[in-house]
């Protein structure tokens, strides 16, 4: 059959607003969310948001460690890399296996000038010295990026320093399942950058902060809850099967707004800081991960009564999970 298929095979055209594809993400409560996508709006986003961020140029190699079956992968290893017609390296395996420059080797080899990971990976690494990163040759790489967590000071300067070298910009870039892309970040060379801030909302994008009352907090040097105002292209546009969970989800807290349920820090030169969720959502290794899952999970355990999940500061993974379980 292989031998007398077409040699081409001609697109379907299908509507805008037709369904791309579903990811499942933790909730507060309940079940996981299947956050639909779909296509023309994400398309748009994913390609536009990955051009201009990472300032691609056709002879770059672009290169994003994530797994390709988390928002992050959907929209920065396949849809917005490949719409820019970007060589990207597709990656299987861990950084720190057969050794610690596993990343490094990858990077001298492949000539990678592009470069997008996870602070809990960074942090991973760095707690092994420098070694493992100046046995190779980075001087390729021009431009550093960072997702799924904040980055904080240590990481991000030893990231400059010795990854980088001084010399390549680092983008700290805050977006979500939801968004479908970068929502806050710096513009490489554009936009002087504070370690740890995510600095700037991307073209067309209007971050607020709340107030718990829902009043918007105005002026700098402040603190609240980070919503947007306005819609974007990249936009989710439902739960898969339960479009009035998706309203009660994002919506009803803050009629007019989507509530993103981070909390966020807007200092005195309008940089954004994220600090963190304030729900029931736990961001381990830059996977959220709802409690009451984890919970569900344990109860189901023979001889379990009942169980209580919390978070707590982790070194490498940003947070961890501490089981309380009644036998």
């Amino acid at each position: 059959e292989m031998i007398e298929a077409d040699e081409y095979c001609a697109p379907v055209e299908i509507n805008a607003e037709d369904p791309l594809f579903i990811l499942y993400t933790s909730g507060s409560t309940g079940k996981p969310k299947g956050v639909l996508h779909t296509t023309g709006g994400y398309l748009v986003y994913a390609n536009y948001t990955f051009e201009q961020i990472f300032d691609h140029k056709l002879d770059d190699v672009y290169w994003c460690t994530a797994d390709i079956g988390w928002i992050t992968g959907h929209s920065y290893i396949v849809y917005g890399p490949l719409s820019n017609c970007a060589t990207s390296i597709m990656f299987e395996g861990v950084p720190n296996y057969p050794d610690f420059s596993r990343f490094w080797d990858a990077v001298d080899k492949h000539k990678v000038t592009l470069f997008y990971t996870a602070p809990t990976a960074l942090r991973a690494l760095m707690k092994e010295g420098n070694k493992w990163v100046e046995k190779n040759d980075l001087s390729t790489l021009r431009l550093l990026g960072t997702v799924g967590e904040p980055i904080k000071e240590p990481e991000w300067m030893w990231y400059h320093s010795i990854v980088g070298k001084k010399t390549s910009p680092i983008i700290d870039t805050w977006w979500q399942t939801e968004t479908g892309g970068i929502m806050i970040t710096p513009l490489p060379g554009a936009i002087p950058t504070k370690p740890g801030s995510a600095t700037f909302p991307f073209f067309g994008i209007e971050p607020v902060l709340l107030t718990e009352a829902g009043q918007e907090i105005e002026g700098n040097d402040a603190t609240g809850l980070l919503a947007i105002k306005a819609s974007w292209p990249g936009q989710m546009r439902s739960i898969y099967g339960d479009h009035d969970r998706f309203v009660k989800t994002y919506f009803s807290q803050f009629p007019g707004y989507y509530f993103t349920g981070d909390g966020a820090r807007r200092d005195k030169d309008g940089y954004y800081w994220i600090t963190g969720r304030v729900d029931d959502v736990l961001n381990v290794s830059g996977h959220r991960i709802g409690t009451a899952e984890v919970e569900g999970s344990i109860g189901k355990a023979v001889g379990v009564a009942e169980a209580a999940v919390v978070g707590y500061s982790h070194d490498i993974k940003g947070q961890g999970i501490y089981a309380f379980v009644t036998l």
